[in-house]
């Protein structure tokens, strides 16, 4: 599970959409308080942080809209509370375009 710290702009399509769907199975165990990936690292940077989850969500939706891709899946705005801003990364945002250049894939990241 990845919640990217990247802007959606730079993320190919498979990460794009990939995130979004993780971003959606991480708003249903943090809103809903499920179990599953509970104790992730991922999830629980994002405790408290619903609004920021939320933001990013959008940024991730209007990138999928620019390139016309389909999107049915809002999140309801009245769940997302909490810090506006993430201020907690598992890795810094360099580390992680390594780690997507690195995995030779179509992201559009300096060298």
């Amino acid at each position: 599970m990845r919640i990217w710290d990247i802007n959606p702009k730079k993320l190919c399509r498979q990460h794009l959409l990939g995130e979004h769907r993780e971003l959606h199975a991480l708003w249903s165990i943090l809103v809903n308080n499920k179990k599953g990936y509970r104790n992730h690292p991922e999830t629980k940077r994002w405790e408290g942080k619903l609004k920021a989850l939320y933001l990013r969500h959008e940024k991730l939706v209007k990138e999928m809209k620019r390139r016309e891709y389909q999107h049915h899946s809002p999140l309801d705005q009245k769940k997302a509370t909490g810090q506006i801003k993430q201020n907690q990364f598992l890795c810094s945002q360099e580390e992680q375009e390594k780690i997507l250049k690195d995995k030779n894939c179509n992201c559009l990241l300096g060298d």
